[in-house]
């Protein structure tokens, strides 16, 4: 097996864990009254269960990190996927609360502890440094194909069974397999860890000292706001869908229609992302500066349509923010490779960013929601208001990130000549 065979067969094992790990934790999207009926439990306990999950995150992002930095991705993963399979078939025979409130909690340790951290640093390992978005683009297509393909099984499954547990059980099995099969993947692809580019020498391995510095580091930060910014327009788009019911009177069966445009099928458009910022602009920040520069437009746009516009090219319209919402998440963890942290603490970064970059789900709903609720459909103003505005912010930190990259390329490149006259 070729090296660049072997390298895709890599990026699709961690696409398919990706895509396949979080479907349980998350499963209330997908079948919120499905759970609730199988369990008997009030929309604020489903609320709840996800509360659980949210905490466990939050506390273990940066432990999380630094042992990714200490351990094998390949171990890492593995156990992640397993535990999460077990975990998911306990839950499937039975469908307590109490104990659901234990396993969802439980899900944090088996999704995050060691797994985000450690398939994001896999993901950027695997490519070289000109590959990153082109790898993180073909991981988010891999991951929402994945995602698509063991829903829509699901619903299949659940169509199967007569009773409000029966179909629950279904949809739960249809999970485990996910994971398993993913576990398998990974077993397969991702054989030896040299084969993700591990560093063993000395000078390369994590020390525990490594935190300090990164934390004095202001482009970690900015590194952070950047994921902040591109997960906030990321799973905001899905406001679009209530805006289509309730400002431009769209079906809900057709606005649902576009809810799977946006969210499943524009995750084909990551690798095309990745490969424009790789290939096209040789940089992912220049490229995130452009789709996010496109996204104010976008957003401030939709505040001038006109009441009574056709509703089919309104609809049409608001798909344009999820491709470039998109285009721009997709990419945002490539961008790590600019700040020229070197790439063995990228667990530990990831860990760090992903407290602030994975924040919106603890207030950005809530908020949103009390606009709704208090300005009625004038709250979608104050919605894209607020994203156009992370887009400007966005766009300031990939900017700096940008200038930061170009001048550490340019001592590089001094350094260089000066060896070279030396040595002449």
């Amino acid at each position: 097996m070729s090296d660049k065979t072997k390298k895709y067969l890599s990026i699709i094992a961690l696409g398919v864990s990706g895509g396949s790990i979080y479907l349980i934790p998350f499963i209330k999207y997908v079948f919120y009254d499905q759970q609730i009926a199988a369990m008997g439990m009030t929309n604020a306990q489903s609320g709840f269960l996800l509360t659980m999950y949210g905490i466990g995150n939050m506390i273990l992002y940066i432990p999380g990190g630094i042992l990714a930095d200490k351990l094998s991705p390949r171990k890492c993963l593995l156990v992640s996927l397993l535990s999460t399979t077990a975990l998911t078939v306990v839950y499937g025979f039975t469908m307590s609360y109490q104990i659901a409130l234990v396993i969802w909690f439980l899900f944090s340790l088996t999704t995050v502890l060691v797994f985000w951290a450690s398939l994001l640093k896999a993901v950027r390992m695997i490519g070289s440094e000109k590959e990153q978005g082109t790898m993180f683009g073909i991981y988010y297509a891999v991951n929402g194909i994945t995602g698509a393909s063991f829903n829509a099984l699901a619903l299949w499954a659940s169509g199967q069974a007569s009773t409000a547990r029966g179909v629950m059980f279904n949809v739960v099995l249809v999970y485990a397999a996910a994971t398993a099969i993913a576990a398998l993947l990974v077993f397969l692809f991702l054989k030896k860890d040299n084969d993700i580019k591990v560093e063993t020498s000395e000078d390369e391995k994590f020390h525990f000292k490594d935190v300090g510095h990164l934390v004095k580091n202001p482009y970690v930060w900015l590194f952070a706001v950047v994921v902040f910014c591109g997960y906030s327009l990321f799973s905001s788009t899905s406001y679009f869908t209530p805006y289509l019911t309730d400002v431009v009177g769209v079906s809900p069966t057709d606005s649902g229609i576009y809810s799977i445009i946006r969210n499943y099928l524009f995750m084909l458009l990551a690798p095309v992302s990745g490969f424009i910022a790789d290939r096209g602009f040789k940089s992912t920040s220049k490229w995130l500066m452009i789709t996010l520069s496109i996204l104010v437009v976008l957003f401030l746009g939709v505040l001038l349509i006109p009441a009574g516009a056709n509703a089919t090219l309104v609809s049409i319209y608001t798909l344009l923010p999820g491709a470039f919402g998109l285009a721009s998440y997709s990419i945002v963890f490539s961008l790590i490779g600019e700040t020229k942290i070197p790439a063995k603490v990228t667990g530990t970064v990831i860990g760090l960013a992903s407290i602030i970059g994975y924040s919106p789900d603890l207030f950005m709903s809530v908020m949103f929601g009390n606009w709704l609720d208090k300005l009625g459909n004038g709250g979608y103003t104050y919605i894209f208001l607020y994203l156009a505005g992370t887009c400007v912010v966005a766009i300031v930190c990939a900017y700096i990130i940008r200038r930061h990259a170009i001048k550490s390329a340019a001592l590089i490149e001094n350094d260089l000549d000066l060896e070279g006259a030396v040595a002449e």
